[in-house]
């Protein structure tokens, strides 16, 4: 559970194999672990949200690879100088809830923070909002406020790149969709084309209207399946002729509903 390395050898590694953010913005891991003089982090954030509908990749790695989770964390906390860390986790997840409280006992600062379910609370800004009680302020980032945030899966690879010199060339993806025969969460290497993935899962249903690389909220829609997986990609979504069918555009009735759900608190 414990490393020999220093505060600079972790973050060397962790640049060195190629480690970025798996929760889809791909940004360099190592760039966040390098706190700006002038800033200081005082909390570790963990994203174990995954608030798109369809994907469940993160669920399954808490599940499955709970104790690699947990050392990464401490790794990360190391690096960062931070005593505590805290896993976001919404509560549509109860048995990873329930596994990682029971284990992060035993890892110093570490804990469990259940969520309220809503969508888009896996965004960086709203789930420090959710946990800390600070809003990040427009235009600055989550160590203005002393935070810093990791998708689970980030953590999980920086744990393999640190105590196992693992480079990032492979990553869960999942690929689902009502009309599949095998919808499943996958190992993949990077570059796989994702017609193969699509195979694997029982191949293309002739109802499909389209395919998205990503969820169904912020992903977009391919025109090819020769597409490779990428770092980013985190799932893949068929969806059927009538899902995939745009709504037409009505006017607005000034109802206001949308100004009570905005995530951001707009008023447009």
């Amino acid at each position: 559970k414990e490393t020999t390395l220093s505060k600079e050898e972790i973050i060397a590694r962790i640049s060195e194999m190629g480690i970025v953010g798996l929760g889809g913005a791909t940004f360099p891991s190592h760039v966040k672990m390098m706190i700006p003089t002038g800033k200081k982090a005082e909390i570790l954030i963990i994203n174990g949200v995954e608030c798109e509908p369809y994907l469940t990749s993160d669920h399954r790695l808490m599940l499955e690879r709970s104790e690699e989770l947990l050392v990464g964390i401490s790794l990360v906390m190391k690096a960062l100088g931070v005593s505590r860390a805290v896993i976001g986790i919404e509560r549509n997840k109860p048995d990873a809830i329930a596994q990682l409280t029971s284990l992060s006992g035993q890892y110093a600062g570490i804990r469990v923070e259940p969520l309220k379910v809503k969508y888009p609370q896996g965004g960086e800004k709203q789930l420090i909002k959710a946990i800390t009680g600070r809003e990040v302020p427009s235009g600055k980032l989550p160590v203005d406020v002393g935070a810093v945030v990791h998708n689970v899966g980030t953590i999980v690879a920086v744990y393999e790149a640190v105590m196992k010199n693992k480079p990032l060339f492979e990553r869960i993806v999942t690929v689902t969709g009502k009309l599949l025969e095998r919808p499943a969460n996958y190992l993949v290497r990077i570059g796989t084309p994702i017609e193969f993935l699509v195979k694997a899962a029982g191949g293309m249903p002739e109802d499909t209207g389209k395919v998205i690389n990503g969820g169904p909220m912020m992903g977009k829609a391919l025109l090819s399946l020769a597409v490779p997986v990428s770092k980013g990609t985190s799932g893949i979504v068929l969806l059927s002729q009538s899902a995939a069918r745009r709504k037409p555009v009505m006017n607005c009735i000034r109802c206001r509903r949308c100004s009570s759900v905005c995530p951001m608190g707009l008023e447009p």
